[in-house]
């Protein structure tokens, strides 16, 4: 059994709206050292398997096909054993 965190983030350039919303709001609620907000989506994927490797080739398509649009994201994948 796995656990596979996947981070997924914008590629640089791409516009956040919801992170610069949020920066903007809380700069209106006083929180003027903020400098910057950037929205993170993360997934904990709990993985039957016995191959590290395998599960990983796994997560990879899983991002590719479907948790990811690879024009504007990056992200990063972290395997654990449980």
């Amino acid at each position: 059994m796995f656990e596979a965190k996947v981070t997924i983030m914008l590629k640089k350039g791409v516009s956040d709206p919801e992170g610069a919303n949020t920066l903007k709001a809380l700069h209106l609620l006083g929180f003027d050292k903020v400098m910057d907000a950037k929205t993170i989506r993360t997934f904990d994927l709990l993985i039957d398997g016995k191959d590290k490797n395998k599960v990983k080739k796994d997560v990879e398509q899983m991002c590719q096909r479907l948790l990811t649009n690879p024009v504007i994201h990056n992200y990063e994948i972290k395997i654990e054993e449980k």
